[in-house]
């Protein structure tokens, strides 16, 4: 089943927002049959098993409960340490008419959200969480060349994102710098620290704080 924010007020928010009850309501066990709830800008894909495929009524009790569901459970915090290295780093400086340290002291001083998981296991595109505060670096454009290659761990931001890329990659985001988080393992549980919903702040591995 397809649910489409489109027509809602803040289709972003409304989707995220429904995003974080609907998993909740997964884990607690009430809508049973649903085996994945898979987020995107302002759509989310929810999948039932062959066996029991999705019960209507419990699918919207749960939408209806996100604003209670949302007060009761509290997203999950992730801090991210980042070296400031990037080789597009610079680049974006001079397109913004800022300093470097101006990029990085927007980038880290940003509460990012987790809006929706893709592209790779364990990418998560990060908007900022109140609509109001910009970033002006995460909204230039991409790259007009991608590389073939971008390192695991790049910290990156194009078109309103920021992200973290959690493998190597082809890649055309401006790159800012790199972490040594590691954002996918296979082998754990979970096996990322971001899911959609969750909170991001990035740190400055030269001692400025984004908080």
């Amino acid at each position: 089943m397809l649910l489409d924010f489109d027509a809602t007020p803040s289709p972003r928010a409304a989707a995220a927002d429904a995003a974080v009850a609907l998993r909740a309501a997964v884990d607690a066990g009430a809508l049973p049959g649903v085996v994945d709830i898979v987020p995107a800008a302002t759509t989310i894909l929810v999948q039932g098993s062959p066996a029991h495929g999705i019960d209507d009524l419990a699918l919207h009790r749960a939408l209806r409960a996100e604003s209670d569901r949302a007060a009761e459970v509290p997203a999950d915090e992730v801090v991210i340490t980042v070296h400031y290295d990037g080789p597009d780093l610079h680049d974006v400086a001079r397109e913004l008419g800022w300093t470097t340290g101006a990029v990085v002291a927007s980038h880290t001083g940003t509460r990012w959200r987790v809006e929706f998981m893709g592209f790779a296991p364990g990418f998560g595109y990060l908007v900022p969480d109140d609509p109001q505060d910009r970033c002006p670096p995460c909204e230039l454009p991409r790259r007009t060349e991608s590389r073939p290659r971008v390192g695991a761990g790049s910290v990156a931001v194009a078109a309103g994102y920021s992200a973290v890329y959690p493998g190597v990659s082809p890649g055309g985001w401006n790159l800012l710098g790199h972490t040594e988080a590691r954002l996918w393992d296979a082998a754990a549980t979970p096996p990322s620290p971001l899911a959609a919903g969750t909170f991001v702040w990035f740190r400055d591995a030269a001692g400025e704080s984004g908080r």
